[in-house]
């Protein structure tokens, strides 16, 4: 049996802290907090059975990407169950490998980069939408970013100063939280919407590319193999039971976890964490004081200066026409028609 180390036990900690502002991203796309705890606890339980080093939690970019694509709540929650019950199926069979295979690293790149663009483009509207919040948020991010090239301070001090501004103009523009969702019910979803599908199948894309980057990344923090199928199972049960009961995506993150002296200890310790914070209802609390804005910096920075640059050039280094019209695509569409857009180029070059 594992004894947790104060490193275990400050890794994990951190790794809520960072998942906790992106928690509110999901309460203001509609996700409910109570029920996404079923989807933490799947990752406790695939976490422990298959002794992954590579946790899920809350991830912006397909909080965004769902949140954006579905026109209300029931159109939102069918996308994120869909992408799991698929993605689910796809780990089963130990599918994902060919697929990024049959993509390859060009596209993929070009689809992350495109996600990028995306998620500094919610960060914008957002200080469009409230300026002042959004503003403060954005230029802090970037400050201790820069400083700090640390995503933890960033999106913590980012918030708190979003948040202060807020209070200081005696404004209450809160995420806006509906209590009667906090419970663990099958939600009516609408299945057949075209935006459903859509929806669906660019998050598929989005995983199929994120459940690598980042599972890989911790797995090589951690300096421990990772089984991305089997990543990629846990994850799709947990955004499938999750989203059935009304609760939001929760996906393969890069996780400071991976640092702690028991890597697999401290992922298990910080869902199991998450899960308790969830089921307390803690975050709708959280967010009823906390600007929905108040997250603008963390997202610009992450698809601005984190995402965006890495993938545009390992995309371009690739091939430089197939992944720059995939990346082009994603940010003016979605990761789905980026990456047929991307498949159709490559096969045109090649005839």
């Amino acid at each position: 049996m594992t004894v947790l180390s104060f490193g275990d036990i400050a890794a994990a900690i951190a790794v809520v802290i960072n998942g906790l502002p992106q928690g509110l991203l999901a309460l203001s796309y509609g996700f409910a907090a109570l029920p996404t705890a079923l989807g933490f606890a799947v990752g406790v339980v695939g976490a422990l059975v298959f002794q992954s080093v590579a946790p899920i939690s809350f991830q912006a970019e397909s909080i965004v990407l769902a949140g954006t694509m579905g026109k209300n709540r029931s159109e939102r929650l069918a996308i994120v169950v869909i992408c799991g019950v698929v993605m689910a199926i796809v780990g089963a069979l130990g599918l994902l490998q060919p697929a990024v295979a049959f993509i390859g690293p060009s596209i993929e790149n070009g689809m992350m980069a495109g996600v990028g663009v995306i998620l500094a483009s919610v960060a914008v509207n957002m200080v469009k939408a409230n300026f002042v919040v959004g503003s403060i948020s954005m230029v802090a991010a970037v400050l201790v970013y820069l400083t700090t090239k640390d995503l933890v301070y960033t999106i913590v001090l980012s918030v708190l100063a979003g948040t202060i501004a807020q209070l200081v103009r005696g404004k209450s523009s809160t995420v806006q939280v509906d209590p009667s969702i906090e419970v663990i019910k099958r939600q009516p979803l609408a299945w057949t919407s075209p935006s459903v599908i859509r929806g669906a199948l660019a998050m598929i894309c989005l995983q199929i590319g994120g459940n690598i980057a980042y599972a890989g990344i911790t797995g090589n923090i951690a300096k421990a193999p990772v089984n991305v199928d089997h990543v990629t199972l846990y994850s799709g049960l947990g955004d499938a039971v999750s989203a059935l009961f009304g609760g939001g995506p929760v996906e393969a993150i890069i996780s400071g976890t991976g640092a702690a002296p028991h890597a697999v200890a401290a992922g298990v310790l910080m869902m199991g964490i998450m899960t308790v914070v969830l089921l307390s209802r803690l975050l709708p609390v959280i967010g009823r004081r906390v600007p929905s804005e108040s997250i603008a910096g963390f997202l610009f920075v992450l698809g601005a200066i984190v995402v965006f640059p890495v993938n545009i050039g390992a995309a371009i280094q690739g091939d430089p026409v197939v992944g720059g019209v995939t990346a082009v695509v994603t940010a003016a569409t979605d990761p789905f028609i980026g990456l047929v857009a991307g498949v159709i180029i490559r096969f045109l070059m090649k005839l």
